[in-house]
């Protein structure tokens, strides 16, 4: 053990004091893959709607006309957009609680919340629209998928914290 390393190679984790290395940590890369996806999710189409012959775009802004030459906002979803920033900023914050290992699984799990809650505000939305516009039909973009894959990140950030925090506590063991 050299100062300050505990190396294990089997999942490629680094365990370093100083502050700087704590991008080598794989939980870290899952969280930062939540940002990235999140906010590309911030400007891509959630799902096209089509209402008799006029063609709607559904992104977190609300549903906007697309074949005009300025895009006009049809009904505003500005919940959405709140939500996907809270879902970005809370994943960076857990981020840099790496020493509080506890407190990370905890966001992490509000966040796999959050991210479910996405998904019942979409719902929420669609049918709150057929209800005042009438029949149309939907058909979804890949930007919605993104927040399922971001709930599978999330998982899989929440199974390494809890992997580091089991390491961590074996080696307070062996002192």
């Amino acid at each position: 053990m050299v100062a300050g390393y505990v190396t294990k190679t089997s999942h490629c984790y680094n365990y370093v004091k100083d502050k700087r290395f704590m991008i080598q940590r794989i939980q870290t890369v899952y969280l930062l893959l939540i940002v990235a996806l999140m906010t590309a999710g911030l400007f891509l189409p959630l799902s096209v709607l089509q209402l008799n012959d006029t063609l709607y775009s559904f992104d977190v802004m609300g549903v906007k006309t697309m074949l005009s030459e300025t895009p006009e906002l049809v009904y505003p979803a500005w919940e959405l957009f709140a939500l996907c920033a809270v879902i970005i900023l809370l994943a960076l914050i857990t981020i840099f609680f790496y020493r509080k290992r506890i407190l990370q699984i905890r966001l992490c799990i509000f966040n796999g919340l959050l991210l479910i809650g996405f998904y019942v505000l979409f719902i929420f939305f669609i049918v709150t629209m057929k209800k005042s516009l009438g029949d149309f039909s939907i058909t979804g973009k890949i930007a919605l998928t993104f927040p399922f894959v971001c709930l599978i990140f999330d998982y899989l950030a929440i199974r390494n914290i809890g992997a580091d925090e089991a390491l961590v506590r074996s080696l307070d063991r062996l002192r």
